[in-house]
């Protein structure tokens, strides 16, 4: 069944709503648009008439949002800005063999990925690549992704995950700390400031009951939500951190950070590839995922 063209709204009428909305004023958003402010009242007028609303009330010399403009509003930001992607997507992916959209935990996207995607983009220079994060998983059907990097267990509603690498954790700290906990017998972290994820607080009790030590602050301590946060705070000198090998590679190298003891942990949960159920057979996808395990090997 087609679509009613009476129910098809007219961008620009949107445009001319939106932006009346966010002036409360049709004369500056006749300004706004290059338009006359008859022109305004008029697209308003048939966005009235289209949907049967009040969208506006009329005070004094300004034009208040009704009940109805504040519930339709939020409706129309979104498909205004949809619009616009979709014809950004479509010039850029006119130039380019293949688009892959790639949904990736935030700081395994900035400290991992990124620093060696140009191996990819070196052999795949027609393709166009959109990355962007996301900590949590989400709806492939609300959220148009053609692969996603996930750090859990296998279950993802809508997709189906492919193992990529399980993570190993090391404690590390500033230089400054780390000398002190040395210089502690059989290097002591009880008296050494620990700093924790939120999302995962149980991780230094572990790392201590797999050394065989009981102490009294494995929950105490600095708690951030994000791995580059904890980064930053163990370069700072807060505290001690148990973090993922692969994430500080760079900071090892440079000595900004040193690990603790030769003790690493694999954590219970690993890192899996995730493609919706409804694009399996999507070539491009398969030679990013294939590339993607390429490098976890090298690793």
């Amino acid at each position: 069944m087609g679509m009613r063209r009476s129910l098809v709204p007219d961008i620009v009428t949107l445009q001319a709503f939106e932006c009346a909305a966010r002036h409360a004023n049709f004369s500056r958003a006749a300004e706004e648009l290059n338009l006359t402010q008859s022109a305004i009242s008029r697209q308003i007028a048939d966005l009235e008439r289209q949907t049967g609303l009040k969208l506006f009330e009329r005070i004094r010399q300004r034009v208040i949002l009704s009940e109805a403009g504040q519930r339709l509003l939020p409706e129309v930001k979104d498909l205004l800005a949809r619009s616009e992607r979709l014809m950004i997507d479509a010039a850029a992916a006119g130039r380019t063999r293949a688009s892959l959209k790639i949904a990736t935990l935030p700081t395994f996207g900035a400290k991992w990925l990124v620093p060696r995607l140009g191996r990819f983009l070196a052999t795949h220079q027609d393709v166009a690549l959109t990355i962007e994060s996301r900590s949590k998983p989400f709806s492939f059907m609300e959220d148009s992704f053609d692969l996603a990097i996930h750090y859990g267990q296998p279950i993802w509603a809508g997709g189906t995950p492919t193992f990529l690498c399980h993570e190993t954790v090391m404690p590390i700290a500033s230089p400054a700390l780390a000398k002190r906990a040395r210089q502690e017998a059989a290097c002591d972290l009880s008296t050494i400031p620990l700093l924790h994820l939120t999302t995962r607080p149980k991780l230094w009790s572990d790392w201590f009951r797999l050394q065989g030590s009981i102490v009294d602050n494995a929950y105490v301590g600095l708690r951030f939500d994000q791995f580059s946060m904890m980064v930053a705070a163990a370069i700072a000198g807060l505290g001690a951190a148990l973090l993922p090998t692969y994430l500080i590679e760079e900071e090892l190298k440079t000595g900004m950070l040193l690990p603790l003891t030769s003790s690493t942990m694999r954590t219970e949960n690993a890192y899996y590839v995730v493609r919706p159920e409804e694009k399996q057979s999507l070539p491009i996808a398969d030679e990013f995922q294939e590339w993607l395990r390429s490098e976890v090997q090298e690793d």
